[in-house]
């Protein structure tokens, strides 16, 4: 029996949270002040895979009068990408919004055999049969219908190709299997009416297909599995998205997948692919998968999450230095590292995942706060 191949991406579990690829200017000061003005607070804001694995999946920042909410969302027919995930954060007080959407997985093949068997619109193993586009062709065809349908009067301000998007993520033609990776990455700006309010928004994505060669008797054909991953979005009443620069620029570089909840997920794919891409349709049956599954990390699977770790690490630090402004501080509370926005004097942690920027050099949260705040510092 012939062995069925399956491309998953390179990034295909990292894009469950995704890094978000904006670029915003500098503005006035963004929103969650502190109660005395002394800086900017966030909170930590974390989200259950309560449909499937239902453990902690992911974490962002956000300020902390902002509300959110956030899910994962479990599709069994697609083995490379069984899981997506969900996120948005608003401030309740004004017309804020930051939105991830869920991933967007494509198949196309240009063998007309497959292109009868499933035509454009019909679904492959889980994923839209559509032929392949570039990042700015699939938000205008793809991201705006899905996920703009309920504005009016939408216009097209502007578009921008971001290809050192997919500087860190190797691409081209692999000389063992044939298979042609490609990225790419591009941000639309748009302008509507939604509810009587002039909006601005900006939409972003990051682009990968992998272009599969499939020898037949009547010749090689290709089979080309392409996904739409962060899939991003930051509006505001036209006229207050730029000056919110700060506020977004925090909440794009700070999604963290859980590694607990990664290693049980890859255990999952590795499931559906070793078992021929059974059609599993009902959380009934991932529940038994997953009573499979060890809560023991292997090395084989923490060293998958480190390595899809470190890409993320690598796609932020990439798109920093082409788009953003951020700084990396040493997080006293964690052990670890955390990038904020860059541009304030001081920047201060506590033990409950919480962060102040301030613009000040003098000020210290601890004055007046029940709280321990430490003081975190630059590598």
């Amino acid at each position: 029996m012939k062995k069925l191949y399956i491309a998953i991406p390179v990034i295909f579990v990292i894009a469950i949270i995704g890094v978000c690829f904006l670029v915003l200017r500098p503005g006035a000061p963004p929103t969650g002040q502190t109660s005395d003005g002394g800086g900017v607070r966030y909170k930590t804001a974390s989200f259950v895979d309560s449909q499937g694995i239902g453990t902690k999946a992911f974490s962002m920042l956000i300020p902390v009068d902002w509300q959110s909410e956030g899910s994962v969302t479990w599709v069994l027919d697609n083995p490379a990408m069984p899981a997506t995930g969900a996120f948005k954060a608003w401030n309740p007080n004004g017309t804020e919004e930051f939105v991830m959407f869920p991933n967007q997985a494509f198949f196309w093949s240009d063998n007309p055999m497959v292109k009868q068997m499933f035509p454009t619109g019909s679904r492959y193993f889980g994923a839209g049969v559509h032929s392949p586009l570039g990042a700015i062709d699939a938000l205008k065809e793809i991201a705006l219908p899905l996920f703009r349908s309920n504005v009016e009067n939408l216009t097209l301000v502007s578009t921008q190709d971001l290809p050192q998007l997919g500087n860190s993520v190797k691409t081209g033609k692999d000389p063992t299997t044939g298979v042609v990776t490609v990225v790419n990455g591009g941000k639309i700006r748009v302008e509507y009416m939604l509810n009587g309010v002039a909006m601005e928004d900006e939409l972003y994505c990051h682009l990968q297909s992998q272009n599969i060669p499939i020898v037949t008797y009547a010749g090689t054909y290709s089979n080309i599995n392409w996904y739409m991953t962060y899939v991003e979005s930051f509006r505001a009443e036209k006229g207050k998205l730029d000056p919110q620069s700060k506020v977004f620029q925090t909440i794009s570089v700070s999604g963290k997948t859980d590694v607990n909840w990664l290693n049980k997920y890859n255990q999952v794919v590795n499931h559906l692919i070793q078992n021929q891409i059974q059609q599993i349709r009902n959380l009934g049956q991932l529940s038994s998968i997953i009573s499979q599954t060890s809560n023991d990390i292997s090395d084989e699977n923490f060293k998958a999450w480190q390595q899809n770790q470190d890409i993320k690490d690598q796609l932020a630090k990439d798109f920093s230095q082409n788009t953003l402004d951020i700084q990396t501080y040493n997080d006293p509370t964690g052990g670890g590292t955390v990038e904020l926005p860059s541009g304030y004097n001081t920047a201060w942690v506590n033990s409950l995942g919480e962060y102040i920027l301030s613009d000040s050099p003098t000020y210290n949260p601890n004055v007046g706060s029940n709280l321990n705040w430490q003081q975190m510092t630059t590598p």
